[in-house]
């Protein structure tokens, strides 16, 4: 077992570090460490061979959770440039804030509609639309790394975690509304 000797996660999976991922060799590397790794394949092991299993595995799973999201990987491209994204700072561009106050608006006149789900799907492919620019955007800031692009890249970070939050609301919305039909 060694997947945990790897000093990031790009490392572990033998990616370079950078946003662009290529995600079957991901998916390919994921699979070949879990083989490795797993916690059944140790069940005759030692305790402490066990609990190394456990540990490797687990960090293997977060290790690729954080490098599939484009969210998580870009915080975590943050994190290793010595820019970790500050949670307590929600200080957001005014134009911006006002486009999210617009969304929400939208989003809770839904029900008013005549075609909710109709209504609803609009406002999803408008965040999808969102969110797809600001991946284009981070692609970007992390090619070309320097201290304004790292700033800018927290910005659209924060920008991101807001367009995600609202499409997960809408994918709550969607549920309620399939099961009200």
């Amino acid at each position: 077992m060694h997947a945990g000797s790897s000093n990031n996660h790009f490392e572990l999976f033998g990616l370079a570090v950078g946003f662009n991922v290529d995600h079957e060799a991901l998916a390919l590397r994921y699979r070949d460490l879990q083989k490795s790794v797993h916690p059944d394949r140790f069940v005759n092991a030692s305790d402490q061979e066990h609990r190394l299993s456990m540990q490797q595995s687990a960090l293997v799973n977060e290790a690729y959770r954080i490098l599939k999201s484009p969210l998580e990987r870009a915080r975590y491209l943050l994190e290793l440039n010595a820019r970790p994204l500050d949670d307590s700072d929600t200080s957001m561009p005014t134009d911006f804030l006002l486009e999210q106050m617009e969304l929400r608006e939208a989003m809770e006149s839904v029900h008013l509609a005549t075609a909710p789900l109709d209504a609803l799907t609009k406002i999803r492919n408008t965040l999808e639309e969102k969110e797809r620019a600001l991946v284009m955007e981070l692609e970007g800031l992390f090619a070309n790394i320097s201290d304004a692009s790292l700033q800018t890249a927290t910005e659209v970070v924060r920008k991101m975690q807001f367009i995600l939050r609202l499409l997960t609301e809408t994918e709550e919305m969607e549920a309620n509304l399939l099961h009200e039909i």
